[in-house]
């Protein structure tokens, strides 16, 4: 019988894990976590990096301080160690070359000779696939070379070549030969099968890049499979890929929709919930006018001069955590920074100031933790990780499924602070879903907090003095 396959994601930002379930996701950089899932062969142990808001340095740091401490462990008790993924974007922004090579070179300095790169960043479930080297995104109902979208224009990670063989030499600088990259053509797959893929995989050596072609989950499991005949035989590949390969790799089929019947929402909480939004892409404002349209909201501002100002900024966050604690009792709420972007000619004061706004965001949240909350929806990529990590205290959880196919995870927190345990935490990256996804989502959430009230109607929220000790930290985008 063949072991599963073990699984380590490094996932660019917390959107990752939006094709898997019953998984676990660690939010902190810390081996132990990460080693009491890894050490059960077949597990699956996502690490949320947030690498793609760092710099390319940054990013090479967090794989080369984590990964060997976990490989090292395993190594020593004489476990098998865990095929790595650099989980990123499936519209190729990220650290596309540094991260795998970084994998690759903790690998190599174990003694473990890795032969190639998976280059497979499809996401099927939202129209992002290759086919022919040419990787599209589905917008508008249309196919688009990716290198034809505005994802292609972003400030940081930009590029022009939708040929994924032209895309890894552009991204490269220059230093990867187009000649070298392998090709798992969707002929290869689909004629061949298994076999065929993987005397394509036995040609790479060296650290080749392999483009996987794929317009369906047929296609990926084929490439799954062949890989584990690849992995039998002794050989290494890294993985770089979209949140869709994963699911084949950690050997799941299917997805797991989420009803009000599989959110667990613990006892001790206030009747609503809060919906966090950092995310300023379109859909965001869309989807935020659909659910006040559908429901009566507790709508909270945060003025972004006002947290520009250091004298201003406390007492803005105090007032938003008094008026939303006051409010979950009757009504949902909703806090947003204010719409109008603030940026400034140097791009280190932007960033300053884009720290500065989410810090608040996050101060607020923290706050309105404290009193336990039903649910807490954090609407954007990055602010997902902020909200979770330090807005919660959210150390460690389980992805429990999506809400639609392959988009809108349910994190249920595992080691977290207890005003944190029970609550439900939902990752929605900013420009995910329909314009009604949102309101879709928390009508979920409200029938799951309603549900669990009738179940058990005697009980209540704690008072204040009842919580349990504060120890969390207080301190755009589809996948």
């Amino acid at each position: 019988m063949t072991v599963p396959r073990t699984l380590l994601v490094l996932d660019d930002d917390p959107t990752g894990s939006q094709c898997v379930h019953d998984v676990d996701v660690v939010l902190e950089l810390d081996p132990e976590p990460v080693l009491d899932v890894v050490r059960h062969p077949g597990r699956t142990c996502f690490v949320l990096t947030n690498s793609r808001a760092r710099s390319e340095a940054e990013a090479v740091r967090i794989s080369t301080g984590l990964v060997p401490a976990v490989l090292e462990t395993l190594e020593t008790e004489n476990l098998p160690l865990p095929h790595l993924v650099s989980r990123s974007d499936s519209t190729l922004r990220g650290h596309v070359i540094a991260e795998p090579t970084a994998l690759a070179d903790v690998l190599e300095q174990r003694g473990v000779a890795v032969d190639g790169f998976l280059f497979a960043p499809a996401m099927l479930e939202a129209g992002r696939y290759t086919e022919d080297d040419v990787h599209y995104a589905v917008l508008q109902g249309r196919p688009m070379p990716v290198g034809e979208t505005d994802f292609a224009a972003d400030a940081t990670f930009g590029y022009s070549a939708s040929d994924l063989k032209d895309f890894l030499v552009e991204r490269s600088g220059g230093t990867l030969e187009r000649s070298g990259i392998l090709s798992i053509g969707l002929d290869a797959i689909r004629s061949g099968g298994a076999p065929a893929v993987a005397e394509i995989l036995r040609r790479a050596r060296d650290r080749t890049w392999v483009v996987v072609n794929a317009t369906d989950y047929t296609d990926l499991d084929t490439v799954a499979e062949a890989l584990a005949v690849l992995e039998a035989e002794g050989r290494t590949f890294v993985t770089r890929c979209g949140p869709s390969f994963v699911r084949p790799l950690a050997g799941l089929t299917g997805s797991r929709e989420l009803g009000p019947e599989d959110i667990v929402v613990g006892p001790g909480r206030l009747p609503h919930g809060l919906v966090a939004v950092g995310s300023h892409v379109g859909l965001t404002n869309r989807q935020l006018a659909e659910l006040r349209e559908r429901r009566d909201l507790l709508e909270v501002e945060l003025d972004v001069p006002t947290l520009l100002d250091d004298d201003a900024r406390p007492g803005c966050v105090a007032d938003a955590v008094a008026r939303i604690v006051a409010g979950l009792e009757s009504s949902d709420a909703v806090v947003w920074t204010s719409r109008e972007l603030v940026r400034a000619d140097d791009p280190d004061e932007s960033l300053a100031i884009a720290r500065s706004v989410s810090d608040a965001l996050v101060a607020v949240v923290h706050g309105v933790a404290q009193a336990r909350p039903a649910w807490v929806v954090a609407k954007g990529g990055i602010t997902s990780h902020e909200v979770a990590h330090r807005g919660l205290g959210i150390r460690r959880a389980t992805v429990t499924g999506q809400f639609f196919p392959g988009q809108i995870s349910l994190f249920q927190p595992t080691d977290a602070p207890a005003t944190t345990q029970g609550g439900p935490y939902v990752v929605f990256p900013g420009n995910v879903g329909g314009e009604s996804a949102l309101a879709d989502v928390v009508d979920v959430l409200d029938r799951a907090a309603e549900r669990a009230r009738s179940q058990d109607p005697r009980r209540g929220r704690q008072a204040p003095h009842e919580a349990g000790p504060d120890t969390a930290d207080p301190e755009e985008e589809l996948s």
